[in-house]
């Protein structure tokens, strides 16, 4: 029989619990990590100055209490001190960001990125922008990894991505590419762009407290990440979501992964674009236009909105009925569709799915909006520091 965790295994779970913890909900008093973990107030109080003396949280009085006598001390995440990189790599754009230990972004850099270039060509756009914001990243501070969102199937082990449709990637070295031109002594850690937005959004946006979620989202393409018991679900190798090829039209239009008929034919880029007349424009800029053409009346921009937004329900009807999620959440393009055609969405969705899923599922947007990808990027970043904060530095 295995033994029961000792004395130390256990002081740092506790240290990683109480990290966590206020990395996801902030300023927190030691009365109230007291409640929320379970634990004493000596043990409360060795863990913080633990913590505190390894420079990844500070203590103080709270500004104002209102409360007669001595007022409990205030633990705080260094946000400033302690930071990770993140990255998201999208169809026509390159984001990069310092986040700091609490999931403030501290500084970002947005790049234009031409269609068609691979992981070699992209690392060092992405490598330039580290070395613009370190440079105003505070000399002892403590960065703890990188973290990058794309839109692609990415093996979990080592960042290849499989297959990038939208970007036209296929077996692409990310990880690899990107850990040699960034130099960090570090981990780089890639992730697909919507588990890693359905990462932030269940820790600390509007899926806080949801512990079944699917978080869509569009680029040219179309994906998912899904939140099931609370946990990421992944897949065997991290290739789970790839909801946008689920095959809704035997014999449909062409798909970008070399089949016909997925569902991102009818909802993507390609072809809401195809449907409201304008096949040679791209972008989410045409995209837009398309919406606002429809809200002013044009009868074919309203006709494509609307037939996207009824085969949107249509698809998202098939996952509530498999995943029977307490919130479906709309981010990148999604969002932009799910707002322009909700009542055609509620409308296919109610009838479609089964009563008994339907019940309790909330149709939401993104809390962090266009951050999530890079707040979530981050968090692969902080997760080694999290489940061990005095073995991560």
């Amino acid at each position: 029989m295995r033994a029961g965790p000792s004395q130390e295994e256990i002081r740092r779970q506790n240290l990683g619990a109480l990290l966590r913890y206020v990395h996801v909900h902030g300023a927190t008093t030691r009365a109230e990590l007291t409640t929320a973990l379970g634990l004493n107030r000596s043990t409360i109080g060795a863990l913080t100055a633990d913590l505190a003396g390894a420079g990844l949280v500070s203590e103080g009085t709270p500004r104002e209490t209102g409360r007669a006598g001595r007022p409990s001390l205030v633990v705080r995440p260094a946000s400033e001190r302690v930071y990770a990189y993140a990255y998201s790599i999208e169809v026509d754009r390159l984001r990069a960001a310092r986040v700091g230990l609490g999931g403030e972004v501290l500084d970002r850099r947005d790049l234009d990125r031409p269609r068609g270039l691979d992981a070699a060509e992209t690392a060092p756009l992405l490598a330039a922008a580290l070395k613009e914001m370190h440079q105003y990243a505070p000399p002892d501070a403590l960065c703890i990894g990188a973290g990058v969102a794309v839109c692609g199937m990415v093996r979990k082990a080592d960042g290849l991505v499989r297959l990038g449709p939208t970007t036209g990637w296929v077996d692409e070295p990310l990880g690899t590419a990107l850990a040699d031109e960034l130099g960090l002594a570090v981990s780089v850690t890639v992730g697909n762009v919507a588990d890693v937005a359905a990462f932030a959004e269940h820790a600390r946006g509007v899926a806080a407290g949801c512990d079944n979620v699917i978080y869509l989202y569009g680029d040219v393409g179309v994906g998912a990440g899904i939140i099931a018991g609370g946990r990421r679900l992944t897949g065997h190798g991290g290739y789970s979501g790839e909801v946008g090829h689920m095959v809704v039209v035997r014999a449909g239009a062409p798909c970008d992964c070399g089949r016909r008929g997925c569902w991102e034919t009818e909802i993507g880029e390609h072809g809401l674009l195809r449907a409201a007349g304008r096949s040679e424009a791209r972008g989410r800029d045409a995209l837009l236009a398309v919406f606002d053409a429809a809200d002013r009346g044009d009868a074919r921009a309203t006709t494509a909105v609307r037939q996207a937004g009824d085969w949107l329900g249509f698809g998202v009807a098939n996952l509530v009925n498999i995943f029977n999620p307490e919130m479906v959440i709309f981010g990148g393009t999604m969002r932009d569709l799910y707002l322009a055609a909700a009542a055609q969405v509620r409308s296919r969705l109610h009838a479609n799915a089964l009563p008994a899923c339907l019940e309790h599922v909330r149709l939401r947007t993104p809390k962090l909006g266009e951050d999530a990808p890079l707040i979530g990027a981050a968090e692969l970043a902080f997760d080694r520091l999290l489940a061990d904060p005095l073995d991560a530095g």
